[in-house]
């Protein structure tokens, strides 16, 4: 059995901290998001950016044409993503949610998790799956990225093989495909990761 793992109080992480420092900041499109758009051939559509932090991925997408509603438990990193998006002109739906007790009513034709799902408690997976299946369009994708078992750091968020996410996801979704990438950010070397696209039953 895993033991849980701890995390920063992300609300004062943001506060406190510059988002360019993050391990997790990328300030362009994550090259494995771009490539599944691409293969799935998604160029539009309503698109949740699940746990949004600084944003960049939000902006990014938004800047393709997708139509951007983006969350996160922290207000301060909403804030700094909302100054970010006011920037560029461009219009996002930034809001603070809580994935786990979300008050979100639309329905998604894409989410994407970037950094979310792995930071969550093991007994929360469950509630996690059953909210961001009925936010999803029947059809609709998940694009996630999580740490893979091959990660070796000792800090950081919990790892998953393909199988467990088949295994995790499998009542609501079916996995396309999961292929073995890295979590591009700010960390050297960059750590390993997992890259799964999930379609809704």
């Amino acid at each position: 059995m895993m033991t849980e793992r701890e995390f920063p109080n992300w609300e004062a992480l943001y506060q406190e901290q510059a988002v360019e420092t993050m391990p997790w900041f990328n300030p362009s499109l994550d090259p494995d998001v771009k490539e599944a758009l691409l293969n799935l051939e998604l160029s539009n559509g309503l698109m949740l950016d699940l746990g949004t932090g600084p944003g960049t991925q939000a902006i990014a997408l938004a800047e393709r044409g997708f139509q951007m509603v983006a969350t996160d438990l922290s207000e301060a990193a909403i804030r700094q993503a909302v100054a970010k998006a006011n920037q560029k002109g461009l219009e996002i739906s930034f809001q603070q949610d809580d994935i786990l007790n979300s008050r979100l009513e639309q329905s998604f034709d894409l989410i994407l998790d970037r950094g979310c799902f792995h930071v969550l408690p093991p007994q929360s997976r469950r509630t996690y799956v059953q909210t961001v299946a009925n936010l999803l369009k029947p059809k609709g994708y998940l694009l996630l990225k999580c740490f893979s078992h091959l990660e070796t750091r000792e800090q950081g968020p919990y790892r998953f093989t393909p199988e467990e996410i088949q295994q995790l996801f499998t009542e609501r979704f079916d996995l396309r495909s999961a292929k073995q990438t890295v979590y591009h950010g700010t960390l050297d070397p960059l750590p390993k990761a997992l890259f799964c696209i999930l379609e809704k039953h």
